[in-house]
């Protein structure tokens, strides 16, 4: 059975709250778990010391025994000193894509055929 450690979620609309627990990979993300290891609620300031709220013991336990945990709980064993978390690299993050490339080059070809219409090249005088 694979088991992972994830989120889920409670609370009122608007207003989450999430539970750290330890999941059949398959089951729904609201639906049963296996143990509570811990809170997480992100309406509290990230200084907050009630924010995340983790049973350390259990989550090393599980860790040990092959769950995996999922990208935001591994952030908060990393905060917490349980697992290392690799950090990741996406080069491509940031750049724009396909289309946007499209109407940067559209808009840069379009500026400089005005610039070149206000501003005809200066002919030079032949002294004769």
């Amino acid at each position: 059975m694979a088991v992972s450690i994830r989120l889920s979620r409670g609370g009122a609309k608007k207003r989450p709250y999430y539970r750290i627990v330890v999941a059949d990979a398959r089951s729904p993300r609201d639906g049963s778990f296996i143990e509570k290891i811990g809170t997480y609620n992100p309406l509290l300031g990230k200084d907050d010391e009630k924010r995340v709220i983790l049973d350390t013991e259990r989550a090393k336990h599980w860790l040990s025994n092959g769950a995996q945990p999922t990208d935001r709980v591994a952030r908060f064993f990393d905060a917490a000193g349980v697992k290392e978390r690799s950090t990741r690299s996406n080069p491509k993050k940031g750049e724009p894509g396909e289309k946007a490339k499209e109407r940067a080059e559209e808009r840069a070809a379009k500026a400089a055929a005005a610039e070149a219409a206000a501003n005809p090249p200066a002919e030079e005088t032949a002294e004769a």
